[in-house]
């Protein structure tokens, strides 16, 4: 499979819980957790903030990224969100109208 793949998380505004997810479509798929589209997790405990996100052109690599950082702790979520967007910025604050 060619194209692009995304590896993410988003995160709460009160800082309380961070999701990782993979996708091949980021934008749409940061709109579906804004939007409370999809059930689970992202939509119970509102993270609509996407914090962090990485790119791979091979969907094996991403799907190997997510799982890795989905069996991180916390708080090493946090230093890789952190080394990044230290302020813990929405990223796609200017992506929708």
């Amino acid at each position: 499979m060619f194209g692009h793949y995304f590896v993410y998380l988003m995160g709460s505004a009160n800082g309380r819980a961070v999701y990782a997810g993979m996708t091949n479509d980021l934008i749409r798929r940061v709109r579906e957790h804004k939007s409370g589209e999809i059930p689970g997790f992202t939509k119970r405990y509102r993270c609509h903030m996407l914090l962090y996100y990485e790119e791979y052109p091979n969907v094996r690599d991403a799907i190997a990224r997510e799982k890795e950082i989905k069996g991180w702790l916390r708080k090493k979520k946090e230093e890789l969100i952190a080394s990044l967007n230290p302020e813990r910025q929405d990223l796609a604050k200017e992506w929708f109208g």
